[in-house]
């Protein structure tokens, strides 16, 4: 037996099998050196911008970018996707700039995310009772709700937009000018996803019904309570990143929150979520959403086009998707 023989049989890291048993169940290992490298790219390409500074305001970025990815994450666990969060997002914070003047910031934002749970409901509807596919129910929704959007858009036009304060300051504020006040929200509803989609009845179903839809039926899950009350969560999920997105640029539009579409499936995908369903987790599609967001700066840093950015993105989820089926024998 030779030397290299010798070293790979008494390392089993060495082996190609250990490596894709890395990569299928603790991805966050290679996706949170992936990050480290694209750090240390980014501080090769411009020395000095990796600091205290840089990384607040990174993570503020990433922040609504990652509850968005959460939307995806959970959609996906069960053979699905959200494509109507984008809509959602927008829809939900152009309603509170609109609602505050008149019924108080409180209230306005209550408004947004009553508006956003009833488009989930709507989109739960489809996909759990008339089984229409998520990738069209939500396309078709989203539409819908821009539809109505222009028209309210029209009728609201003497009203004016009142940004509420308490998401300007959630959106954009600093605490000690180097903690994102964004991390207020985000960090409960992180880890109430990462504690829920592992010890909660709920989250068990979701793995369940995306991993054999036929044998949790045959166990006595009814999929299409579950499909409904994650569509509705997505939905108010959406709605909170719309708001953190717009107090972050300080304005909204009904379109705001489109381009991260995207962006949020590409982040879940690159978490190592599987789009089959059945497979995944939210710590993983964290460190996705941070690591578009530094590449997505790398790029500028660069001075690459934007149009550049979104064949990268594409790139990205097919690539990434196709290897992690081969990494996980799926088809």
């Amino acid at each position: 037996m030779s030397t290299a023989e010798a070293t790979r049989a008494t390392n089993p890291w060495l082996t190609a099998a250990a490596w894709r048993r890395l990569f299928r169940d603790r991805p966050i290992i290679p996706l949170s050196a992936l990050l480290v490298a694209l750090i240390v790219l980014l501080e090769l390409a411009r020395p000095g911008i990796v600091d205290a500074d840089w990384l607040s305001i990174t993570v503020r970025a990433a922040v609504p970018l990652a509850i968005l990815a959460a939307c995806q994450t959970l959609t996906m666990l069960t053979g699905g996707i959200d494509l109507s969060v984008g809509m959602v997002a927008s829809m939900a914070a152009y309603l509170a700039a609109t609602q505050s003047t008149a019924n108080g910031d409180l209230t306005a934002i209550f408004i947004g995310l009553g508006a956003a749970a009833l488009v989930g409901l709507a989109n739960g509807i489809g996909v759990g009772i008339f089984r229409v596919h998520p990738l069209i129910m939500t396309l078709g929704v989203s539409l819908v709700v821009l539809g109505l959007m222009n028209v309210y858009q029209l009728a609201m036009v003497q009203a004016g937009v009142h940004l509420p304060q308490i998401i300007l300051d959630l959106g954009a504020g600093m605490t000690f000018d180097v903690i994102p006040n964004n991390l207020i929200v985000f960090v409960p509803l992180a880890a109430a996803i990462l504690i829920g989609l592992r010890r909660s009845g709920f989250g068990r179903l979701l793995f369940a019904v995306g991993d054999n839809p036929i044998a949790a039926r045959l166990s006595g899950v009814r999929a299409w309570q579950v499909l409904i009350a994650l569509y509705i969560l997505s939905a108010v999920l959406a709605g909170i990143a719309g708001y953190l997105v717009s107090g972050l640029t300080k304005t909204t539009s009904l379109t705001l929150v489109e381009s991260n579409v995207l962006p949020s499936v590409a982040a879940a995908v690159i978490g190592g979520t599987s789009i089959m369903g059945g497979r995944g987790g939210y710590s993983g599609t964290i460190v996705g959403a941070l690591i578009l967001t530094v590449l997505g700066t790398l790029l500028i840093v660069l001075q690459m086009p934007e149009g550049l950015r979104q064949i990268l993105f594409g790139a990205i989820i097919v690539g990434v998707a196709a290897a992690y089926a081969r990494v996980t024998g799926e088809s």
